[in-house]
């Protein structure tokens, strides 16, 4: 890891403990050319691979734009989006895989928004699954 003050190429970590929900790695440092310290921040990378076949690192902010017209005028606030966007992102870490399917994104996200908000499931899981009457519920 260059060091961002002295830009020298060695240093040492300090001091290492789990972020954001364990989800990431914050880590102290301290250059062994010039004595700085500073953080660092490392996470693994979820790659989504999309029906196209190409792949896009896993977004947080898809997840919520993607559920939040089926919140429309429900009581569903950005807080309770960024918690069930962190929570799919948690399901699908927890799989193991470092590429996973665009379409097991949309399914990770139906358990939690069901305990989130029932009309937004319903409203959400009649497109994604492409329900066209009320058997298919």
């Amino acid at each position: 890891m260059n060091c961002p003050f002295c830009r020298y190429e060695d240093s040492r970590v300090i001091d290492s403990r789990p972020s954001d929900e364990g989800s990431s790695i914050r880590r102290r440092r301290e250059c062994t050319q010039c004595g700085s310290r500073f953080s660092t921040s490392e996470t693994a990378v979820l790659s989504i691979i999309k029906r196209s076949g190409a792949t896009e690192p896993f977004s947080r902010e898809k997840v919520i734009n993607g559920v939040r017209k089926a919140c429309q005028n429900r009581p569903v606030d950005d807080d309770d989006l960024a918690l069930l966007a962190m929570r799919v992102e948690e399901a699908l870490r927890s799989t193991g895989q470092a590429e996973i399917e665009a379409q097991e994104v949309g399914m990770a996200i139906l358990p939690p928004l069901r305990e989130l908000d029932e009309v937004a499931y319903l409203r959400y899981a009649s497109v994604y699954r492409n329900f066209s009457s009320l058997e298919d519920f």
